[in-house]
């Protein structure tokens, strides 16, 4: 029997900056780093996962689900995955988990597992892990590592932060349904064929019977118009003015923490959180 210790990466801001705390923290300690590809992720998530193995000096083991979106898509009615039915997370990232610690686990090694939820995430939850030789930590949570924190131990460490967060608040997966519509915007600008496959998709579930469209209450058809185009942006520049009045300026801090998407929209404009792969 041996001891496992093994760290997700999301390809998000928070594991990566865990995976950097770790190994400034516990050198000792030698921790195997894995990234579950649901075959859909953001092109910047591969370049921030190559720029991570640089700074960790060890390869990140690539985890892919032994069936793909399409399979799952399929075997779920063609209807899109949602806030009420996460079979995203739950056959793309859970379960290729699940199946990556089983062999340890029937040896009898003791699991460690590492997940990157912060001091200010009382709301999340995590794995639940329900073997008695595998034991779930939350090291930013019990060290009361908050976003600042996590933001400033990828800056000091010369990580940085992941290139899709230049235009979006969360998870790396292209077609993330707790994207906000501003996000849904951008995909369309920056990756014009991930939206239009997003589309395919969306027509396929609807036509189908499916209630539910990638962001809530309104289809992609209706969301890249170009009136709308224009009232999504109008109203996140609204937003993001008067989150930046809102907010005292810190004169002892290099740089000013940037406002996620999220601080400005509630529900009604796609916001949410997802427990395992939203960072």
């Amino acid at each position: 029997m041996a001891e496992r210790h093994v760290l997700g990466l999301s390809g998000g801001r928070d594991s990566a900056a865990l995976a950097v705390y770790v190994r400034q923290t516990m050198p000792e300690i030698d921790f195997e780093y894995f990234f579950t590809d649901t075959g859909k992720e953001l092109p910047e998530v591969y370049e921030f996962l190559g720029r991570l193995e640089g700074y960790l000096g060890q390869p990140i083991l690539r985890l892919n689900p032994r069936r793909d979106f399409d399979f799952w898509l399929r075997e779920y009615g063609n209807f899109l995955p949602s806030p009420q039915t996460r079979w995203c997370t739950r056959q793309l990232k859970l379960a290729p988990f699940e199946q990556y610690i089983k062999p340890m686990l029937a040896a009898g090694d003791k699991v460690f597992s590492y997940v990157a939820i912060r001091s200010d995430e009382d709301y999340r939850e995590g794995y639940s892990a329900k073997q008695a030789n595998l034991k779930v930590l939350l090291p930013f949570r019990e060290a009361g590592i908050d976003k600042a924190g996590v933001i400033e131990i990828l800056e000091s460490s010369g990580v940085g932060m992941p290139k899709y967060y230049d235009w979006r608040s969360r998870s790396g997966c292209t077609f993330c349904f707790f994207q906000q519509k501003i996000e849904w915007v951008r995909l369309r600008e920056l990756h014009p064929e991930a939206y239009e496959e997003a589309k395919s998709y969306e027509k396929t579930a609807l036509d189908s019977g499916s209630p539910f469209t990638w962001t809530q209450g309104e289809a992609l058809t209706e969301l890249e118009k170009p009136e709308r185009v224009i009232q999504i942006k109008t109203d996140y520049e609204v937003r993001l003015e008067r989150e930046k009045a809102r907010r005292p300026v810190n004169p002892l801090r290099q740089w000013d923490e940037p406002i996620d998407i999220d601080d400005l929209y509630g529900e009604d404009e796609g916001g949410g959180s997802c427990n395992i792969c939203h960072k």
